[in-house]
Parts: structure tokens; C-alpha cells; sequence
């Protein structure tokens, strides 16, 4: 179900005082992912800017990405916190619109030991809702290790698939070996939390990627996927290095704010700025992106 390559969605804002949501933005935003091809939609992860979003503005964005999907495609909505009971209240939230999946980001900041990791993610992946675990230690300061997320995968069954952002190819492959053979009604996916590293994700028994760059470039990224899934590696490999600076490009500043500003660039998809305490990109980078993005029209 979560195989493929999945934007993780910018949520756009309206560009004044209030910075309120632009809905038929996000529609854009969507449609315009959708006619490339995704695998799949992720609303309101890091890229969606998620932290700085109303528990009622979050519900909203997953609702409407739930309804542009239209059963065409699933939705993975992001709904975890650090905080287990407001996990549990955005899951269900989740659940109740029709989303298909939720991405739980490991608990930030607390920096729980492993017996409450483990009870933070079985209690969310009780509600029923399909669980994709997201470890990315460069925003959480927490490492989730290839032993925890094996031992999630055998003995949670809502738990069916891990967002590997840690960067970590060894780690990722631990996990992939690990859990080989396991007897799992639902096969268990890892997908590449970096865009720069799919192809090689996906070289290693990897199943994807949850992107940045498929908000920019969607039809690109899954012809680089489906060269892949045909087993034509030298046409993956040629959009893998043709998509690099890009993909590059696209975190030369804390995410979503280059990706944003590309949206802006592009002009045929709204995006907004971002929310305090995020600050737009400074002029130089604007530039820089803007001779970047102009090789890929």
C-alpha cells in the first residue's frame, strides 16, 4: 500500500497578516503531484509544517487531501507528537476523515527509553490505523535502532512500515535483513526518508521514497521509481544524477522553506510562505534555486 514515491505535501498559506490556509492551494498542490504519477499523498509531516498548525487547520488539510485523493491513491496523514494522548486524538482524527495510513515521527524532545517508545507506538497503532514509523534523529535527537524497529514490526501488526530518514544505509539494511522471512499478514515496507538516497534505498530491498522533491519534480521522481521497478538501472541511475541538484537544492535551508519557495518559482502551484518561527529563503539562496530549478523546465 505505502510503496512508491509519496510527496510528503507542502501546506500553502494564504500571503498576508493572517497566514491562514489556502485550501484551493493545496488542491493544486495535489492535483498537480497526483497528474505526476505518486504513489501515494502525506499531508501535514515536517514538509507540511504540521508543528505550527491548529489541531483544527490539521484535520482540515488531511480531510481535503483525503478528498482530492478520491480512492485513487492512499493517504498517509501525519499525526504524531511527543505527546502520546495527542497522538492518539489526531490518529483517530485521521481514521474518522478516511485517511488509509499515519505517519508517527519518534517522540521529540522527551527522548523516551525503549519500553515507552515501544508502548507509544503500540497504543497508537491499537486505534487501527495502519502505522508508518518515522525516524529522522536530526529534527527528534533520538536515533530509532534497526533491533527497535524490528521488534515493532514483529510483534505490533499495525505497525507496516518505517520512513528511514536517519540517513543510515547500514542501519537500513539491518532492518531490511532482519526482517526477512518474518510471517507478517502485512508485508513490512521501509521507504527512503531522503530523496537523495531512493535509488540507492531501493538497490538495498528499500520500496520507496516519502519526497520533497515530488512536490517540484512527481513525474520525474517516478519515472526514476519505475526505471527501478523495471529493471532498467541505467534509466534510474540517469534521473537519479539528473535529479541530485535538485534534491540537494531543496534542503539547502531547513525544510519546507526551499521547497516552498521553489512552489513560488515554478508558479504553477501555490505555496505561501512559512509560519513563524520559520523565515523565508534570503535572496541569495532564492537565487541560487532559481539558476538550479531553471536546468529542470
Amino acid at each position: 500500500m505505502f510503496e512508491g514515491v509519496i510527496p510528503a505535501l507542502i501546506t500553502p498559506f494564504r500571503d498576508d497578516a493572517s497566514y491562514s490556509l489556502d485550501i484551493e492551494g493545496l488542491r493544486t498542490c495535489i492535483e498537480h503531484v497526483i497528474r505526476g504519477g505518486v504513489h501515494g499523498l502525506l499531508p501535514c509531516g515536517s514538509t507540511g509544517e504540521s508543528a505550527t498548525m491548529t489541531h483544527a487547520e490539521h484535520i482540515s488539510v488531511i480531510e481535503e487531501a483525503v478528498s482530492a485523493a478520491n480512492n485513487r491513491i492512499p493517504v498517509i496523514a501525519g499525526t504524531g507528537s511527543n505527546n502520546t494522548e495527542e497522538a492518539l486524538f489526531m490518529t483517530r482524527a485521521a481514521k474518522a476523515t478516511g485517511a488509509d495510513g499515519a505517519l508517527l515521527i519518534s517522540p521529540y524532545y522527551n527522548k523516551p527509553n525503549r519500553s515507552g517508545l515501544l508502548k507509544h507506538y503500540k497504543k497508537v497503532a491499537d486505534i487501527g490505523l495502519p502505522v508508518v514509523v518515522y525516524n529522522i534523529p536530526g529534527r527528534t535527537g533520538q536515533n530509532l535502532p534497526a533491533d527497535l524497529i524490528i521488534e515493532m514490526a514483529k510483534t505490533i501488526p499495525n505497525i507496516v512500515a518505517v520512513k528511514e530518514a536517519s540517513g543510515n544505509i547500514d542501519q537500513m539494511m539491518a532492518i531490511i535483513h532482519g526482517l526477512e522471512g518474518v510471517d507478517r499478514e502485512t508485508p513490512f515496507v521501509l521507504t527512503s526518508g531522503d530523496d537523495s538516497l531512493m535509488l540507492p534505498v531501493l538497490s538495498i530491498g528499500g520500496k520507496g521514497c516519502i519526497s520533497v522533491t515530488a512536490n517540484i519534480e512527481p513525474k520525474r521522481m517516478v519515472a526514476m521509481y519505475d526505471s527501478f521497478v523495471k529493471g532498467d538501472m541505467n534509466g534510474a541511475r540517469k534521473i537519479h544524477y539528473e535529479l541530485m541538484e535538485l534534491s540537494k537544492s531543496l534542503f539547502v535551508d531547513v525544510n519546507p522553506v526551499p521547497v516552498k519557495r521553489a512552489a513560488e518559482i515554478r508558479g504553477h502551484i501555490k505555496s505561501g510562505n512559512v509560519r513563524l518561527p520559520l523565515d523565508s529563503l534570503s535572496t541569495e539562496m532564492t537565487a541560487k534555486l532559481r539558476e538550479v530549478l531553471s536546468h529542470y523546465d
